[in-house]
């Protein structure tokens, strides 16, 4: 037989039961309030989203100390693996992801990576400024190599500065190049010790054939205000093929005394230049 005592007293508990649960889940509510609801003063909150793009016979991780600086002064930003494989590939590479970022975009190229977001950018509504760091600004119909020009370190004889993946020659147009460690130390990664020398030779990754020939495409510099920042000890692309491209883009323009991978040596100049293009 049922006790009536004890049904009372679930009966009692219950609403009590009921009453603390509500009032559990409108803090939890209040708690996970939408964050447009909540006034907030941060000023990173209407900045763009740095996206960076690295160049040939490197990583994302060459970025790592512009990175930390644009971080410290409130930015969120991505470092992008280029795919090396061809412009037009690696230039769609970069697109796809373009469009999941919601918001503005600064899109930034290092060497070949500046090749490849003067394609990547053509069209694309979000990004609002481009910025090159000793970066090749394509036109056209151009390439890499073509670009580079005869006093570039790169226009000696192949054989003396790439080591050939596969060693097969003649190479083909998949063939993988890497730089030979007298590149790296001698022209490469000037300004850097013999330390992070080896570790840029050790880590390199390769770009093919087809990447480093394949014409661009029409530039987004056309209708995109670009910034150009210019090492003036650069020894793969010199500075005076640099401010022809700059002035041909019309970018606005800096120079840094830098060799070519100025974002390692210099980190703090890049960031600055990032932030000024952010800020216009």
């Amino acid at each position: 037989m049922t006790n009536p005592t004890a049904r009372t007293s679930r009966s009692s508990t219950y609403p009590r039961t009921v009453a603390l649960l509500l009032s559990v889940l409108a803090l939890l509510t209040a708690g996970l309030a939408p964050a447009h609801s909540i006034p907030t003063n941060h000023p990173s909150a209407a900045r763009p989203t740095v996206v960076l793009v690295h160049g040939s016979w490197a990583d994302a991780a060459s970025w790592t100390r512009v990175i930390t600086t644009l971080h410290s002064d409130g930015y969120k930003v991505r470092a992008l693996p280029n795919p090396l494989r061809s412009l037009s590939g690696d230039a769609a590479s970069v697109r796809a992801f373009l469009d999941t970022i919601p918001g503005p975009v600064v899109l930034v190229g290092h060497s070949y990576g500046g090749a490849v977001i003067t394609n990547a950018a053509t069209g694309a509504p979000n990004v609002e400024a481009l910025v090159y760091i000793n970066a090749f600004q394509p036109d056209a119909g151009e390439s890499v190599v073509q670009l580079a020009g005869p006093d570039s370190a790169l226009s000696a004889d192949p054989t003396t500065i790439f080591d050939f993946v596969p060693a097969t020659l003649p190479p083909t147009p998949d063939t993988e190049v890497y730089l030979k460690r007298s590149t790296v130390f001698t022209s490469f990664a000037t300004g850097l010790d013999g330390v992070h020398k080896t570790l840029v030779h050790a880590t390199q990754r390769p770009a093919t054939l087809t990447a480093l020939n394949e014409p661009s495409a029409e530039p987004a510099w056309a209708t995109i205000p670009s910034w150009t920042l210019i090492g003036t000890q650069d020894e793969i692309i010199p500075a005076s093929v640099q401010r022809t491209m700059a002035e041909r883009a019309g970018s606005k323009v800096t120079e840094y005394n830098a060799g070519h991978v100025g974002l390692m040596t210099n980190p703090g100049v890049v960031a600055r230049i990032i932030e000024r293009a952010a800020a216009s």
